[in-house]
């Protein structure tokens, strides 16, 4: 049985880090983008099994990535967990049309990621 592929993107360099390494460390396979077009394109070439996204990014946000997977035939069902800034909700009928799995709030604990 192969290993899941799981998209890191984050335009902080240590929470990429930290969320890498646990994920690794428990078992997943893990390849990381710093903005959301570098996500995007990883993304569409690897066809990972989750991904794990900022919000707030340069060159793309985490949503307008998702939005875009999204009409794409082969990603538009790829769970995803979307991290965002605390106070910054995303509405519930955004979260349902690009079928987001679920919101985390930074600051976050990589244990929270893996119950999901």
């Amino acid at each position: 049985m192969s290993k899941k592929k799981i998209l890191v993107a984050d335009d902080e360099i240590h929470i990429v880090h930290v969320v890498a390494m646990k994920l690794r460390n428990n078992g997943f396979d893990v390849i990381t983008a710093e903005n959301g077009a570098e996500s995007l394109k990883l993304a569409c070439s690897e066809k990972p099994d989750v991904i794990v996204t900022d919000f707030q990014m340069p060159a793309m946000t985490g949503l307008e990535m998702i939005e875009e997977l999204r009409g794409r035939d082969d990603m538009g069902d790829v769970p995803v967990i979307m991290l965002t800034a605390r106070g910054f909700a995303i509405e519930d009928e955004q979260m349902q049309r690009l079928k987001i799995f679920k919101c985390v709030s930074k600051p976050f604990s990589p244990k929270e990621l893996l119950a999901n």
